[in-house]
């Protein structure tokens, strides 16, 4: 088993949906869908690659940015990420937003590439202004370089060893796969609005042997194991419906959510790029925290305590524990969404992906939802209550930062997260 879960290459289909909005005469407004458009595009592209999500999660934060700082060149709302030339006022938005997507997808996912070259030729072709195409065009091009040679040495592609120690408490390879641990070097990969990875790295995990941690393997032997029977239909549900790469689920929920809201599209570049950046985040700081700790996961402790025979309902990713990053970047992107709308109070439905696709579920909260994702993990046997605690913690501040600190707005006089 990869980190990833299998997923179905259905996926792909979505490369092909349309979305298309009602004109509008505000040159801010004029591209809006191109970013949503670009948004499905490459999540359908990485999902039906079964790319693993911390991968994605940098690919999906570097796309973002660069779309970002294209429209930010022309319209000048918002500080940026890199330092990108200011456009003239005329150049096409959809042009600019086009070609910072194209750039950056064909050098992460060139594979693909013809299907990025098609994306950007058809938005091109609807374009009547040449100069303002051009124009366009060489923003986005600008912007895209600036975001790729800012994270060209940030670590990602870097391979630390991780040697398991035998002993209680320590992280080693879980059955029945025991695939060597992976992405050992991910804390050290350079975060796009953290100061450091260990910012906030999350309080540690309970001492093996401790009561609190001999309760947490007792909860998780009952209501994660295969043969659970006390976990509920629901709960077994919930365990299912989160399970698909945080990146992807927390994309697909974005679009639901600012498709239903009024938002130019300045607002919703910044939108979609802020989700990502504190996603992005999330894994680095919570990989940074995990092989800090090294702290074993459920199967592993129960196997220890002489229930061999014992599996986990879903099955367990090769990384360790503490924290459960899978919580952490739930938090970090409902909180990121919170912030920026101005409310938590935000209902949504939504159906899941691969591998458990075809579940919907609603939502009357972005924080209800989070919960429920971190509880997921619980039920399908895969981390202790103290993981997913710390996630949510880390996952929230992580949002607040990234908020606080990145793309924020120039005017004096704007509002403070929107």
């Amino acid at each position: 088993m990869s980190y990833l879960s299998s997923r179905s290459l259905v996926a792909a289909a979505a490369m092909a949906v349309s979305l298309m909005a009602a004109p509008s005469s505000s040159r801010a407004e004029a591209a809006v869908d191109e970013v949503v458009r670009w948004n499905e595009l490459a999540t359908a592209a990485t999902g039906a690659a079964q790319m693993d999500p911390l991968t994605e999660s940098r690919l999906l934060a570097m796309l973002h940015l660069a779309m970002h700082d294209a429209v930010n060149a022309i319209v000048g709302r918002y500080q940026s990420f890199t330092t990108v030339e200011r456009a003239t006022a005329t150049a096409s938005v959809d042009a600019a937003v086009a070609t910072a997507a194209r750039d950056v997808l064909v050098v992460m996912l060139p594979k693909d590439a013809a299907v990025w070259e098609a994306a950007h030729a058809s938005t091109l072709a609807a374009l009547t202004d040449r100069n303002g195409q051009a124009a366009g065009v060489a923003t986005g091009r600008r912007a895209a370089q600036a975001v790729l040679a800012r994270r060209a040495d940030d670590g990602a592609g870097a391979t630390v060893a991780y040697t398991p120690r035998d002993v209680a408490g320590d992280y080693r390879p879980t059955p029945p796969e025991l695939m060597p641990a992976m992405f050992a070097h991910w804390g050290a990969v350079a975060p796009f609005a953290l100061t450091s990875a260990a910012q906030f790295r999350p309080v540690p995990p309970p001492v093996a042997g401790s009561a609190r941690a001999l309760a947490e393997i007792r909860e998780i032997r009952r209501i994660g194991g295969a043969s659970s029977a006390v976990r509920t239909a629901e709960q077994s549900e919930i365990a299912k419906y989160w399970y698909e790469n945080s990146t992807l689920g927390w994309n697909r929920i974005a679009r639901e959510i600012a498709a239903a809201r009024p938002m130019d599209l300045a607002a919703r570049a910044r939108f979609f790029a802020l989700i990502n950046v504190a996603m992005a985040d999330g894994f680095i700081s919570g990989f940074e925290a995990k092989y800090h700790y090294r702290y074993w996961r459920p199967v592993t402790a129960i196997h220890a305590a002489g229930e061999t025979t014992w599996a986990t309902f879903l099955p367990t990713p090769p990384v360790p524990d503490h924290p459960s990053t899978h919580t952490v970047l739930g938090a970090a992107a409902a909180r990121t969404m919170a912030r920026l709308l101005g409310t938590d109070l935000v209902s949504f439905s939504m159906i899941s992906g691969a591998p458990y696709g075809g579940i919907r579920r609603q939502f009357y909260s972005l924080s209800s939802a989070a919960r429920e994702n971190g509880a997921s993990r619980m039920f399908a046997g895969i981390h202790f209550r103290s993981a997913v605690d710390a996630g949510y913690t880390l996952g929230e501040q992580v949002g607040d930062w990234a908020v606080d600190t990145l793309l924020r707005p120039l005017a004096a006089d704007s509002e403070s997260d929107q």
